[in-house]
């Protein structure tokens, strides 16, 4: 398959990273949090130590809540835990009958300048960053573009992508993308980091956000043509008014200057990953916006800088220098502002005119995402993790719940139910002596990495459970308040996502180079790697298949990196035959139960991409990478539906020593262009069905 680029240009640059990420991207991203100490300090129980304490009680543990895992034989081929059932076996156990969506031959790793899929697929450009979304906005000039330009077209860095069905017309659908972060001197002419003008600023703040764009469907080929001016279409930018709402609403935490009542938020900034919730809205995770604060340095408060310490804050001056025109972002002048950004935002793209939400009873953090799952009887439970090295997993249960119905009446109350409920943060305990669990990742006696769990109450409505702590400091200082209730220090939990066949809830944990350096948390079995440069998925299933459940049982499906090399385990599947993959970032799910995952930061020298996983029968730990993106992007907002596989193509070029003039991709365009992010539809040549 020609990629869009029919240049196909090959570059062999490989620059200075920090892991597999370019020094550029650290900085404009996360605020190059890598070369920042970490900042959980807590001396909470890390994983290795509750696992030494639980080796006495095995018998109990095997017994009791972990009661589902099947043990296997040590080795690599060894029967993973949470295997399918025996009826299950007999249908897929056969080697040779590959499950369906995985019919396709994997892309081999590379450093193409191009998005390279699996051989016998087409794709398409949907929409690049700075294409037309909204009436009357113009066409892409990166020369002369505007604030106001940029706040009608797409955004800059798309990153979770939503492929819905339209409300009114089955030949259109609703894109939905966030956009996590800017690169203004990849961006604009004349860019200077140390002085930017107002207008430089601006237009930053108008690429970030959020996009709603309604696209046709072409029957015949599959391609997804934007609608320019629909009246769904919309831009949520860094300006854009939130309502904050649920049980810290009014807090004194959140008053500032510009909004003495703690109700009113604006912008949205750092969005990462995210999800869909079952009555139709949007649900994204405000991530590092630590970075985006100027003058922690200079705070003369000590507890509030203990307080913004604890978030990744620190120094003088910010990178993008938006404070000199907003005060909003001088820590000195508004020192609450900062409490008013890290949490899970709510977008309705069926209704133009409902102002998002700032969901508080979702707790503050550096979220990734939030993955939905309902539970049998209607409540709505929603995964998450805090993308930070040696921080937590949390699960938020609604109180109320769903009503099912597309009706005003069901719509408005669904639209509430995120703001009533339960928080709570993730414990584990691994069931292998601790001396098995050596750093090297080799796997324990009984042949999987795995264990059990509990879910640790933090806040419920008004009520804290934490002791020393106000329900409104549970939500707003989040990490702290787990700090203080011992939950397990993890290695990056960024995308968690439950599977809508089987309810089984995957995490993503990308990497953690600290992971056993000194004074740092050494290997442990949900981490079981020192310096761990690749990342793992974790698999969690909640006791009796109930996502309320306060207990649950989980094991390793993944543990990545080199599949020739002795510290990596796909499920039990043979080594021989997988993709290699570095770094997973996001998860999705296909219609027949297929894990997808995205990468972001691959450490073993070849372009990030999007892995297809098998989960069942005898093929689990299949892994196989159906894409590559270009040199210098990530991959991310992986959609896979039956007919549709939809990437976002996230910083492409952004090498060490690019800018705008010294342009090392030009993706999607080609020639000399300037590299764009960009959302990729991959589709077969007739618009069948992917990998059947």
């Amino acid at each position: 398959m020609r990629p869009h680029n029919p240049e196909r240009r090959r570059l062999t640059i490989f620059p200075t990273v920090h892991g597999g990420r370019s020094e550029l991207t650290c900085l404009y991203r996360c605020g190059d949090a890598c070369n920042h100490p970490v900042p959980n300090t807590s001396d909470n129980e890390y994983l290795g130590d509750v696992i030494a304490k639980a080796v006495s009680r095995r018998g109990l543990i095997k017994g009791g809540v972990t009661a589902t895992i099947v043990a296997g034989a040590a080795g690599a081929a060894a029967t993973p835990a949470f295997a399918a059932d025996a009826d299950d076996a007999v249908e897929l156990g056969k080697r040779g009958s590959r499950p369906r969506g995985l019919d396709f031959e994997a892309v081999a790793p590379n450093r193409e300048d191009a998005v390279v899929t699996a051989e016998g697929f087409e794709q398409q450009i949907v929409i690049r960053w700075g294409d037309p979304v909204l009436e009357g906005a113009p066409e892409f000039d990166p020369e002369h573009q505007t604030p106001e330009s940029q706040a009608g077209q797409f955004g800059y860095n798309n990153d979770y992508t939503a492929l819905l069905d339209h409300p009114d017309d089955s030949r259109k659908k609703v894109l939905v993308c966030n956009h996590e972060y800017t690169t203004e001197s990849s961006m604009l002419p004349g860019y200077d980091e140390a002085a930017p003008t107002e207008d430089q600023i601006r237009i930053g703040m108008a690429a970030h956000g959020l996009s709603v764009v309604t696209v046709k469907e072409d029957r015949r080929t599959g391609a997804l043509t934007p609608v320019v001016g629909d009246e769904l279409n919309r831009r949520i930018t860094a300006e854009t008014p939130f309502v904050i709402s649920g049980p810290a609403a009014g807090s004194d935490l959140l008053k500032t200057s510009a909004d003495p009542e703690g109700t009113t938020a604006l912008g949205t900034l750092n969005n990462c990953a995210g999800g869909t919730t079952p009555w139709g809205t949007i649900l994204s995770g405000e991530e590092n916006f630590n970075q985006y604060f100027a003058n922690f340095a200079t705070m003369t408060d000590a507890e509030q800088k203990a307080k913004l310490a604890r978030y990744g804050f620190s120094g003088g001056a910010s990178a993008r220098k938006w404070e000199q025109y907003d005060p909003r972002f001088d820590l000195e002048q508004e020192p609450n502002e900062p409490n008013r950004f890290g949490w899970i935002v709510e977008l309705d793209p069926y209704d133009p005119d409902w102002t998002p939400r700032k969901r508080t009873a979702l707790g503050r953090f550096k979220h990734e995402g939030a993955g939905p799952r309902l539970s049998d009887d209607g409540h709505v439970v929603v995964y998450m993790g805090d993308d930070e090295r040696f921080d937590y997993m949390y699960k938020f249960v609604s109180k109320n719940k769903m009503k099912h119905g597309s009706g005003r009446s069901a719509r408005e109350h669904n639209r509430k139910l995120l703001d009533e409920g339960t928080l709570y943060v993730a414990k584990f305990t691994g069931d292998s002596p601790a001396a098995e669990i050596d750093g090297s990742g080799a796997l324990p006696a009984d042949g999987a990495f795995d264990g059990s769990g509990e879910w640790i109450k933090l806040a419920s409505g008004d009520t804290s459970y934490v002791e020393g702590f106000t329900a409104e400091e549970v939500y707003v200082f989040t990490r702290q308040a787990a700090d203080q209730v011992g939950a397990t220090k993890m290695d990056r939990p960024e995308d968690v996502e439950p599977s809508p066949k089987t309810g089984k809830v995957y995490v993503a944990l990308t990497n953690n180079t600290q992971r056993g350096t000194s004074g740092k948390a050494a290997a442990d079995e949900a981490n079981p790697r020192n310096s761990n440069k690749h990342g793992q998925v974790l698999e969690l299933v909640e006791d009796d298949d109930d996502p309320r459940s306060l207990t649950f049982g989980w094991n390793l499906l993944l543990v990545c990196g080199d599949p020739a090399a002795a510290d990596t385990y796909f499920g039990g599947f043979p080594k021989d035959q997988v993709s290699p993959i570095s770094c997973p970032d996001n998860v999705a799910f296909d219609p027949y139960g297929n894990l997808w995952i995205s990468t972001d930061g691959n450490a073993l020298g070849s372009n990030d991409g999007l892995f297809a996983v098998a989960l069942e029968g005898s093929h689990r730990g299949e892994t196989k990478q159906f894409l590559s993106v270009p040199i210098g992007a990530e991959t991310c907002g992986p959609v896979a539906q039956a007919k549709h596989i939809l990437v976002a193509v996230q910083h492409p070029g952004e090498l060490d020593g690019a800018d705008y003039d010294n342009r090392l991709s030009n993706w999607p365009d080609g020639g000399t262009s300037l590299p764009r992010p960009a959302v990729v539809n991959v589709t077969t040549p007739r618009f069948g069905n992917i990998g059947c």
